[in-house]
């Protein structure tokens, strides 16, 4: 069943000038749960703003966008945080690690905002999830100990706290070389598979997004499908993984 849906979405935003800056064109995409979708684009495609519509940052102009088969502008503000919550994490390029906060406050910091059991038990639940990233060595550790792959993984674990239906990666490898990149994928991939998360991945990289189960290109605000003729990398992804 189609858990995201998106139908003519456009977004415009208003100019000083009295102008219009039209930012999505017809965006019309389908997302099942548990799949991996990926949008490749260069900077001032549009990629941002595409990822914040779907997280429920952002509101389209024009078009209909339903989650879970329900349209998402029949919600208030709180009504959409409290879902924005619930359903979504988020993993950015920059870290946005709290500098003096240990890897295991950085990853509960989300359950200050839960109920009940979730806030008493944050403390365990991070560091649960920090094991699972592979950083049971670190939990302790400020993000100045930590290398970039091992922040990364910290702000990965901290997206997947709460069991987020969605994950949106907005260039999650961006900051790093590629080494440490694709052994910060094969992590996020494994994580979600486990928990059997949808992943939508925003990137410049065809080597990222070849890792996806289908792959989009975003240019000048028009969403278009990716052959494997337009990634010559996707066997070598997958036989190398």
């Amino acid at each position: 069943m189609t858990f995201i849906r998106l139908a003519g979405v456009g977004r415009t935003v208003a100019l000083p000038d009295g102008n219009q800056l039209e930012i999505l064109t017809d965006i019309n995409l389908e997302i099942e749960r548990g799949e991996h979708i990926a949008v490749v684009g260069r900077s001032g495609s549009g990629k941002s703003t595409l990822l914040n519509i779907i997280g429920l940052l952002d509101s389209p102009t024009t078009g209909v966008y339903e989650l879970d088969g329900q349209p998402t502008d029949v919600f208030s503000a709180r009504a959409r945080a409290r879902l924005r919550g619930a359903t979504f994490g988020f993993v950015f390029q920059q870290f946005n690690l709290l500098p003096r906060r240990s890897a295991t406050e950085n990853v509960a910091a989300p359950l200050l905002y839960a109920s009940g059991r979730q806030v008493w038990g944050r403390r365990a639940a991070a560091r649960e999830m920090l094991e699972r990233v592979g950083l049971g060595q670190r939990m302790d550790y400020l993000p100045e100990r930590l290398s970039g792959g091992e922040q990364q993984r910290v702000a990965i674990a901290r997206s997947m706290v709460r069991n987020p239906t969605v994950l949106l990666a907005d260039e999650p490898t961006g900051a790093l070389d590629v080494d440490t990149g694709s052994t910060v994928m094969d992590m996020l991939q494994h994580v979600v598979t486990e928990f059997g998360t949808t992943l939508v991945t925003i990137t410049h990289d065809l080597s990222v997004a070849a890792r996806a189960d289908r792959q989009f290109r975003l240019d000048h605000g028009v969403l278009s499908g990716l052959s494997a003729a337009d990634l010559p990398s996707v066997t070598a992804q997958r036989s190398g993984s």
